[in-house]
């Protein structure tokens, strides 16, 4: 092999590695900036623990990242509300100040709040709490959690509070839905068949205080 083809070659090979390493980097740089956008407040518009809306007078506080937490939040009781200012924070501590009620099993990520064992109108004991499958013979209504599964961006799932209802839709109220999305949000409702169907596709069921 002659000086020019070793040369070729060697040129040839350090394109090759040089190629590696910037989708290396760029993957790293995916990866990195996804952690951070998950852990850090990158909207400058709030602050964490900022109260940006509220259902029965009971407040709704921005969050930031979807992975930030600050503290463990307990009710003057000792009851565990859930981790500061997680959904499953907001939906725990309105149901303990609205309704009074608390939670038998009162841990968990958010989707463990629905039972995938139940049928449709059974007691959850864990939550103490009926539960509903989405579609259901039961129309969801004001005052009701929403749970939905988790996702490749959220495993742990989220949960919410039914705050309007009408024949076409519903509307939620959701703390800690990411630092650029709103605490409220609209899914079509449908009645076919005796069931009544939210028209969001991870979304798993809802709990209901009798």
């Amino acid at each position: 092999m002659n000086t020019i083809e070793e040369n070729k070659k060697d040129t040839n090979m350090k394109k090759k590695n040089t190629k590696v390493y910037i989708i290396i980097a760029l993957v790293g740089l995916i990866i990195g900036g996804g952690w951070a956008f998950k852990k850090f407040n990158t909207n400058p518009f709030f602050s964490i623990g900022k109260v940006i809306d509220n259902l029965d007078g009971v407040s709704v506080f921005y969050n930031g990242g979807v992975d930030h937490v600050l503290e463990r939040n307990t009710a003057p009781d000792g009851y565990n509300l859930g981790l500061k200012y997680q959904c499953v924070e907001f939906v725990k501590r309105y149901y303990y100040e609205h309704f009074g009620h608390k939670m038998p099993d009162s841990y968990g990520h958010a989707k463990d709040f629905f039972d995938p064992s139940l049928a449709d109108g059974a007691k959850n004991l864990k939550r103490d709490l009926m539960q509903y499958t989405n579609p259901s013979a039961t129309k969801p209504k004001q005052g009701d959690i929403v749970i939905f599964q988790g996702t490749l961006l959220n495993r742990y799932g989220h949960v919410a509070i039914i705050s309007e209802v009408s024949d076409q839709n519903i509307e939620i109220i959701q703390q800690n839905p990411g630092p650029f999305k709103h605490s409220r949000e609209r899914f079509a409702l449908h009645h076919e068949n005796n069931v009544w169907k939210i028209e969001k596709r991870n979304l798993l069921g809802w709990l209901r205080k009798e």
